[in-house]
C-alpha cells in the first residue's frame, strides 16, 4: 500500500497523474486558440463571451443527453466558429460559417491542435448557425447551442446591444424585429432532445419581454 502511494506521488510530481480534485492542465492548443479568440473577437453581440457560452451550453446539453462528444472538435469550432466575420476574413465574399469553416486551418495549425480532426471542426462551423442542418454530434449540439444563444434574455440582450448609440441603423425598431424574427424562426430548426427542452423556457422570456415592451411603448411606437 505504501507503495503504491509513493507510487502515485511520482506520477503526479511528473505530470502523469491528476491529483484527486485537481483539474488536468489545459492543452497547450486550447491555450492558444482561447487567447486568440479572446484578443480577436470583439464585437456586442458575438464577441469572445458568445463563444465561450456556445462551448459551455453545447457541452450541457451533450451530457444532458448522454451523447459521447470529440471535445476536442467541439472546443475548436465553438471557440471559432465566428471568426468569418471577424478581422481578415470579413472581407470575403460569402457567409461567414462558410467563410470560417475554410480558413479555421489557418489559426489551428500553429497550435499543435489534432489536425486529424480537422474535417470535423470544419463540418461543425459551416453548419452552426440555425438555418443549417448538421451532421455529427459536435456539429448538432453547437448548432443547438448557438441557436438557443438568439433566445431568451441572452438573446435579447445581444439584438438590444446592436443598437447605435448615435441614432444611425439599427435602431430600437430594427432591434425588436430582429427579436420577433428570431423568436419565430429558431425554435423549429433546434434538433437534439435536451435543446429542444430549453427552448420553451427561453421562448417564453423572449415573449415576455416583447409584451412588456409593447406595452410600455404604446405598442412600439414611442421606442
Amino acid at each position: 500500500m505504501i507503495r503504491i502511494c509513493i507510487g502515485a506521488v511520482v506520477l503526479i510530481a511528473v505530470g502523469i497523474l491528476t491529483p484527486p480534485g485537481a483539474k488536468a492542465a489545459e492543452p497547450d492548443w486550447r491555450a492558444a486558440v482561447r487567447t486568440y479568440a479572446s484578443e480577436h473577437f470583439k464585437h456586442p453581440a458575438w464577441g469572445y463571451s458568445h463563444h465561450v457560452r456556445d462551448y459551455q451550453l453545447a457541452t450541457a446539453l451533450a451530457e444532458a443527453d448522454h451523447v459521447r462528444i470529440d471535445d476536442d472538435v467541439l472546443f475548436a469550432a465553438a471557440y471559432l466558429h465566428d471568426m468569418g466575420g471577424f478581422d481578415p476574413w470579413d472581407k470575403q465574399k460569402g457567409d461567414h460559417a462558410d467563410i470560417g469553416a475554410d480558413n479555421v486551418v489557418q489559426i489551428l495549425t500553429s497550435t499543435g491542435f489534432p489536425m486529424a480532426k480537422l474535417d470535423a471542426v470544419r463540418a461543425a462551423i459551416r453548419t452552426h448557425m440555425y438555418g443549417r442542418t448538421p451532421d455529427a454530434p459536435e456539429a448538432q449540439y453547437l448548432h443547438d447551442a448557438d441557436a438557443l444563444d438568439w433566445l431568451g434574455a441572452i438573446g435579447v440582450a445581444r439584438m438590444i446591444a446592436l443598437v447605435d448609440k448615435g441614432g444611425k441603423p439599427p435602431g430600437a425598431p430594427d432591434a425588436v424585429k430582429s427579436i420577433e424574427q428570431l423568436a419565430a424562426a429558431v425554435p423549429p430548426r433546434v434538433v437534439t432532445p435536451a435543446g429542444r427542452a430549453l427552448v420553451g423556457p427561453r421562448l417564453a422570456e423572449t415573449r415576455q419581454f416583447l409584451e412588456a415592451l409593447r406595452q410600455e411603448s404604446d405598442g412600439y411606437k414611442a421606442l
